[in-house]
């Protein structure tokens, strides 16, 4: 996505939060992303496996393919992450290559995350990238948002 102009004075968190509510509209999982350059927002997005068929369509893929077109470059050195949900081994596995400087989260993620659970895929030695790491903002945000979806998924 090309960058939205409305976004430039936004916290990312709150740009990562807005994909995040617009993913749950289209019913999919509520987790959205943002990537920002210098405080701005180049890429932002929300899950879109649902919409696309598509189970790498994760809100953090489609930001770091969209900041990667926006700037023309598959390295975001200079960029950060924000996204809602701790990223899962796949979304970790491409911040690590797209050499993003600064990821921060919302929600851990005991079940599915990859950062600081599970694999802990920064901390493995062959990991080519480590960015910095923020986790835990807006948590109860993120959290409460997850699990009111995924109840009114059970019914």
């Amino acid at each position: 996505m090309a960058p939205d102009p409305t976004s430039v004075a936004k916290d990312p968190m709150s740009v990562a939060f807005e994909e995040a509510r617009a993913a749950q509209a289209r019913g999919e999982a509520p987790i959205g992303a943002a990537i920002a350059r210098a405080g701005i927002v180049i890429a932002r997005a929300g899950n879109r496996t649902r919409d696309d068929a598509d189970p790498t369509a994760h809100a953090e893929m489609l930001a770091i393919r969209a900041a990667a077109r926006a700037l023309g470059n598959e390295r975001l050195i200079d960029c950060d992450l924000y996204v809602t949900l701790e990223p899962c081994a796949m979304c970790a596995g491409a911040i690590s290559h797209a050499r993003l400087r600064r990821l921060y989260y919302a929600a851990g993620d005991a079940k599915g995350g990859a950062v600081e659970h599970g694999p802990r895929l920064f901390a493995q030695p062959t990991c080519l990238h480590r960015p910095e790491v923020y986790g835990g903002l807006r948590e109860t945000e993120a959290a409460q948002l997850l699990r009111a979806f995924f109840r009114g998924k059970r019914g």
